[in-house]
């Protein structure tokens, strides 16, 4: 699926994505502090059940859980000859749970280091790691790019760059912020995403972060500057940590659709879960979707 065509498919009505990953596997026993898309290939099954239970929840596209699979990042776990394996062999995973009905994601996200002058990774070397791994996913047949949880402006501008050089593939992009658009490394939100559909972004907009009901004010400004798909895929709200180190977020699955209501009628059209959300929540969320389907 190219540019025009995703953002054709989302003109007819919202695009619901699925819900969070990474705490759902450790909901399912993955250790903290491995990697994920190792325990993923080691653990397939675990997988296919949670993306087969998005998908009929209402999900119309998941993500192949290949979020850190790129050279630099393994690199720092000492897995870097894994990288075209990862990319390669996890999408069919989610292929096999969801088949052809629904889009299969290839899942990016940053490296987690700042550009030369400010950091130490050059664009060389980011553009080379992205790049790499957008071939490896596009060449293992997923439908569309999602890269999520992005940290600063320029890392997306060269995923946006590298992506362009190996695929004609769709390639959304998504920040994680603060409820004023602060980025982490710096810079605001509605630069970052002008600046990414200005290179080329299928869609932009923001993800994890926090919950929906401190994301009307960024989804609206969002919406009123961008002309592609605007991407809302939020916490189940703020977390605490319990007694035993767990996560514990503080919205339940009606008061999840609840806000994110507010952040479709806001402009957002492609909307999901991000970290504490599960099923259900992507169950609620998709009576809510139907309202606005054309």
């Amino acid at each position: 699926m190219n540019r025009a065509e995703f953002i054709e498919l989302v003109e007819k009505g919202p695009l619901l994505l699925d819900g969070a990953m990474g705490s759902n596997l450790i909901l399912a026993g993955m250790p903290r502090g491995v990697c994920s898309e190792q325990w993923a290939l080691e653990h397939p099954q675990v997988v296919e059940d949670l993306q087969r239970a998005y998908m009929e929840a209402g999900s119309q596209a998941v993500y192949a859980p290949t979020f850190m699979a790129n050279r630099i990042s393994m690199e720092n776990m000492g897995l870097a000859d894994q990288v075209e394996h990862f990319n390669r062999e996890i999408p069919k995973i989610s292929r096999r749970a969801v088949g052809d009905r629904i889009l299969v994601a290839g899942d990016m996200t940053t490296c987690g280091k700042m550009l030369e002058p400010k950091g130490p990774v050059s664009y060389n070397d980011l553009f080379y790691a992205y790049a790499q791994q957008v071939r490896y996913l596009a060449e293992a047949g997923v439908d569309f790019i999602i890269a999520e949880t992005l940290l600063y402006e320029e890392e997306a501008l060269v995923l946006l760059d590298a992506a362009a050089s190996v695929t004609d593939l769709a390639v959304c992009c998504s920040f994680t912020v603060e409820a004023d658009g602060t980025l982490p490394f710096g810079g605001n939100v509605i630069d970052a995403v002008v600046n990414a559909e200005a290179m080329g972004a299928a869609a932009a907009g923001i993800n994890c972060s926090m919950g929906p009901d401190q994301a009307l004010a960024v989804v609206t400004n969002m919406s009123e500057r961008l002309t592609i798909p605007v991407i809302a895929k939020l916490n189940a709200g703020m977390p605490e940590i319990s007694e035993t180190g767990e996560a514990v977020y503080s919205m339940n699955e009606e008061k999840f659709a609840y806000y994110m209501e507010k952040l479709l009628r806001a402009g957002a059209s492609v909307v999901g879960g991000c970290c504490g959300t599960t099923p259900a929540y992507i169950a609620k969320l998709h009576e809510v979707v139907k309202k606005f389907s054309r």
